[in-house]
């Protein structure tokens, strides 16, 4: 069986370079053969996932500098049939590539959102007057720039070589050590050939909404992890959209949900919350050991 996985495209991305070396794991370790699917946004990828028009999907969640990447986690809320099976950890470099022929002709850059957001100080201080145009992934407007002396793209070095477009700056983001978490997505349990052969999981996802907004409604949910001695390595609150001033939380919990202390935090929050969805307990990995398996 070939494996299909989406990813936000068009190609050039980094969701589809997390994929790429993915895919090369699952080729020259588990032998098992692969294609990589891209569509025109985050949600779609997730969507096609849960309509069974691929196998898994490579999406963004989180990174170092800008926090979540919200369409992610609004869609896994939506979605119930999803599963989180594996979280991939990527360096993230960005580079200006333009047709210009010097940084002070660029009137105009386009990027994700995130990726303008992340390289916003460096932004300011060299195109302090241009227009920033946010696009839906970092490769959407590349193919615009020969027809533009003026635009530029905040994308990546492997995006410039695709398309064979002209690097003008290098390493523009505003923090070094900037990263990307990747989540591997499927529609309920994968096998374990799907995954790294030492990987055990960590952490589990989960999000939950309290029955009204009153004193207590998050305390008491959180109480129930403190009390089990387990540690909480993100939480946050995103709009429910129903209302104004009602939220969802999510939160990932640094254990396996099959673990005894885990089922006995799951089984107790139901009492404090009104929705609980639990999206899966994996493992998270920098990009560097699925290479270093793929080599080893």
């Amino acid at each position: 069986m070939t494996l299909s996985i989406a990813h936000l495209g068009p190609p050039g991305t980094y969701a589809e370079q997390a994929a790429l070396l993915y895919v090369n794991w699952l080729t020259k370790i588990r032998g098992i053969e692969a294609i990589l699917c891209p569509y025109p946004s985050i949600a779609q990828t997730l969507r096609a996932v849960a309509q069974a028009e691929v196998h898994l999907a490579v999406v963004p969640v989180e990174n170092s500098i800008e926090g979540s990447v919200t369409v992610t986690m609004d869609t896994l809320w939506q979605l119930d049939s999803l599963q989180i099976q594996l979280a991939l950890v990527m360096p993230i470099v960005h580079t200006l590539i333009s047709c210009a022929h010097n940084i002070e002709s660029i009137k105009t850059v386009y990027s994700h959102p995130q990726a303008l957001a992340q390289c916003q100080k460096w932004l300011e201080r060299f195109l302090p007057t241009v227009q920033l145009i946010p696009t839906n992934s970092t490769t959407e407007s590349l193919q615009k720039l020969e027809q533009d002396m003026t635009a530029a793209v905040i994308s990546s070095q492997r995006a410039a070589q695709l398309y064979n477009l002209p690097i003008l700056e290098s390493g523009i983001n505003d923090y070094p050590e900037n990263c990307t978490r990747f989540l591997v997505v499927s529609q309920g349990d994968m096998p374990f050939a799907y995954q790294p052969s030492h990987a055990k999981a960590s952490h589990t996802s989960l999000a939950f909404s309290v029955p009204a907004n009153v004193p207590g409604a998050l305390v008491k949910p959180l109480q129930v992890f403190a009390q089990l001695g387990i540690n909480l390595s993100r939480i946050e609150s995103r709009p429910t959209k129903r209302s104004l001033g009602e939220y969802l939380f999510f939160i990932d919990a640094e254990a396996d949900a099959s673990e005894v202390q885990m089922q006995s935090a799951l089984q107790e929050l139901t009492t404090y919350t009104e929705i609980l969805k639990i999206f899966g307990s994996y493992s998270i990995l920098p990009i560097n050991i699925l290479g270093e398996e793929v080599s080893g």
